[in-house]
């Protein structure tokens, strides 16, 4: 057995600098010209996004930090200031390569037919279109703000774009001649001031232009500083730039003084609105009299400056990507498939109490699980349901088959985390509407976060109560489960289901933990199972017994774990890591972690699954988990890592674990410095693209278990009626 311990700073990668290489490599999917041109779009678009909440969540708490003078190093050696220097210098370089990019695909994007316009390029017509709807359109729907001093800006939405524009106020009467002749300099600064004018969500930025084939548009931003001056006769417009503003959004609320926690999590909305500026960006052709007024306005300094290239908010091209009609410029469509075993016309409490079964999303279609949801809802033999939900979609059919089964007097429970980061404002919507239906709504765990994914179904079967159970690796949301790669496991075995109610009582009855028998939970025991685990690799390859270890995983950054892993390549235990974004690890250190390989895989699905496998000698074990090995996971969130046991479960996740690391298409493997290079394939290697090798897996297993189906037959069971009970 080892001791766990905390590795050097210089054994790893600093976390910030791990995420901002993970977002490098899903702008080299938009660089990529194997992809098709609107994906490459959907990917920059990405970038942006995920470069948002990096400023939002990471650059926040860093200032909050070094506003509080904190001066203690990270486990990389650190301080809160020479970090945020370093991020914001790796952030410039990659802005520079998201533009330089931007501009390669707008190129792409004009040969076939969609052209972003500027102001210069329309004819007279199309100018004067322009102009009617600009009339008729935003100076009606949009409001400038005059700024009579640095401490009167307007509060501007997070992320909204807005003009800021440089004025000058001619004098009232002329002095004969050219006035600007007769007034001084002093006279004239004194007449100059600034305007703020936000331009709000209501019209689309993307304005088309009329007369143009194809889909020809302007931005909006780039319409009003065309006509910017309208809005302000008898005045010269200086100088007209788009900026955006991002704000910290790592504010937590104080649960042990919070008496009510939805109130409490309000008010955390409304505070984040108003949250110190954490990024200014600005496009780079603004002047450094505007650039300097709205530093001086957000005290911030140049550190928090972020001149563009291009245009702001780079999110936006989503829609450019999903434009109607140019599907010759994206991936082939690859449809979830159905399972036989899931047809409609089965119960589905059948088919879980026949055997365990473990579906593979996207590839196979998610809507097994929204069934067993619904079904649970309207069959008269449930009892009860008991759900966590963490981020669910706009829509839930989940949500409403939940408000349904309490209108049809079961027992639900929902255990609604309102923490979850920048879905807090749905979920409070959720969880008001539950309650008004009925439910019981938890909201989750004082101090934590409820991240577990799991729903237990308790149904009267002829033979007695039976609970069925869900659990998976990605949230409760039929939308995101189109794009993101995760795993579904059903089951209905007495000890993990007894497992799952002892988890569900300790958390909505605020009582002591009972022992689980299966299940793992953090923060109480997953981490020290984990390290158990590799403990048992350690013995194992010292006593020249098989060992292994595979991970699956989104982010590796807990130091005790990474220290286990290294130990375990000390004593010659093969350890091989698919992780998809922060990795704080170093492989392939002599001595260290030579015997360590981690790759990345960054594809049309986001890769979302936490697959653990440990070699156990003969006796593999294999787990699903909501947990990545981070701190925030094993320490302050409510996790759960499950043993699949049964047989064609196992195989069936130990394929897929194999397909990941046989990836030599879309797979890039980390080197002891922190960067990343494509995995090698030999000359007479053949291609092995993971993602759509699972694909071609999931349309094969729905054949074969299409004509396995046939050649069964499945009897009607009876089921238990009133009389039964009675």
């Amino acid at each position: 057995m080892f001791e766990p311990s905390v590795p050097k700073p210089d054994q790893l990668l600093n976390r910030e600098m791990s995420w901002l290489e993970f977002n490098q490599r899903v702008l080299a999917q938009a660089q990529d010209s194997d992809n098709p041109l609107l994906e490459r779009i959907k990917f920059l678009a990405i970038t942006g996004s995920n470069l948002d909440e990096f400023f939002m969540v990471r650059i926040g708490s860093l200032q909050i930090l070094i506003g509080s003078k904190h001066e203690r190093p990270d486990v990389t050696g650190y301080r809160p200031q020479a970090l945020l220097e370093l991020a914001g210098e790796r952030v410039r370089r990659l802005m520079a390569d998201q533009y330089r990019c931007f501009a390669e695909l707008q190129e792409g994007l004009t040969r076939h037919g969609i052209k972003q316009l500027e102001m210069a390029q329309l004819n007279r017509q199309q100018l004067g279109r322009m102009r009617d709807w600009f009339e008729a359109n935003v100076v009606s729907t949009m409001s400038p703000l005059t700024i009579d001093g640095v401490d009167r800006f307007p509060l501007l939405a997070e992320s909204e774009l807005a003009l800021v524009v440089h004025l000058q106020s001619e004098p009232a009467q002329m002095l004969g001649g050219d006035w600007r002749e007769a007034v001084d300099e002093t006279q004239r600064a004194s007449q100059e001031r600034f305007a703020v004018l936000p331009l709000g969500r209501a019209l689309d930025r993307f304005v088309l232009v009329p007369g143009e084939s194809g889909y020809g548009y302007v931005l909006l931003e780039a319409l009003i500083k065309e006509f910017v001056g309208d809005f302000f006769p008898g005045q010269t417009v200086l100088d007209a730039a788009a900026f955006r503003i991002t704000r910290n959004a790592d504010m937590r609320v104080d649960e042990d003084g919070a008496f009510d926690l939805l109130h409490g999590m309000q008010e955390i909305l409304a505070e984040r609105k108003e949250s110190s500026c954490v990024r200014l960006e600005i496009e780079a052709a603004a002047s450094a009299a505007t650039r300097e007024f709205l530093m001086q306005c957000l005290k911030i300094d140049d550190l928090h400056v972020f001149p563009a290239a291009g245009p702001l908010r780079i999110k936006d091209w989503f829609k450019i990507a999903g434009l109607p009609g140019f599907d010759g410029l994206r991936f082939d469509a690859w449809p979830p498939q159905e399972t036989p075993h899931f047809s409609p016309d089965r119960n589905i409490f059948d088919v879980i109490r026949d055997a365990d079964r473990i579906l593979i999303h996207p590839y196979q279609a998610y809507d097994p699980v929204v069934r067993f949801l619904e079904a649970a809802a309207d069959d008269p033999d449930v009892l009860a349901i008991k759900q966590t939900l963490y981020r669910t979609s706009s829509r839930s059919q989940m949500v409403q088959a939940l408000e349904r089964a309490a209108g049809n007097k079961k027992h639900v429970t929902a255990i609604v985390e309102l923490k979850a980061r920048f879905d807090e404002e749905r979920n409070i919507m959720w969880a008001k509407r539950l309650e008004t239906q009925g439910v019981n709504v938890v909201y989750g765990v004082r101090g934590l976060k409820t991240h577990a994914k799991v729903c237990v179904v308790v149904r009267r079967d002829p033979d007695g109560l039976r609970r069925y159970c869900h659990f998976g690796t990605g949230n409760y949301n039929e939308a995101t489960a189109s794009l993101y790669s995760d795993v579904s496991y059903f089951t209905c075995d007495d000890v993990l289901s007894g497992d799952a109610i002892s988890f569900f009582n300790a958390i909505t009855g605020m009582s002591i933990p009972q022992p689980l028998r299966k299940l793992s939970m953090a923060p109480l025991g997953l981490r020290q199972h984990m390290l158990d685990m590799i403990a048992v690799e350690i013995e194992n390859a010292k006593k020249d017994i098989p060992s292994g270890i595979r991970l699956k995983l989104n982010s590796l950054v807990d130091p005790v774990i990474i220290s286990g892993l290294y130990k375990a390549s000390q004593a010659g235990v093969p350890v091989s890591l698919s992780v998809r974004g922060i990795c704080c690890l170093r492989p392939g250190v002599p001595g260290l972690s030579e015997n360590i390989e981690v790759t990345s895989i960054i594809d049309r699905y986001l890769e979302h699954a936490r697959i653990y496998f440990f070699q156990h000698g003969a006796d593999g074990r294999v787990f699903i988990s909501s947990a990545d090995m981070m701190a925030r996971n094993l320490d302050r969130r409510v996790e759960l890592l499950i043993p699949v046991e049964d047989e064609t479960c196992r195989r069936r996740l130990l394929e897929v674990l194999d397909y990941y690391f046989q990836d030599n298409v879309k797979a890039k493997r980390l080197q002891s410095d922190g960067s990343y290079t494509a995995v090698s394939r030999g000359p007479e290697e053949p291609e092995f693209h993971c993602q759509k090798e699972l694909f071609k897996l999931a349309v094969q297993q729905r054949a074969e278990q299409f004509l396995a189906e046939r050649s069964m037959f499945h009897p009607h069971r009876r089921e238990a009626d009133v009389d039964d009970v009675l």
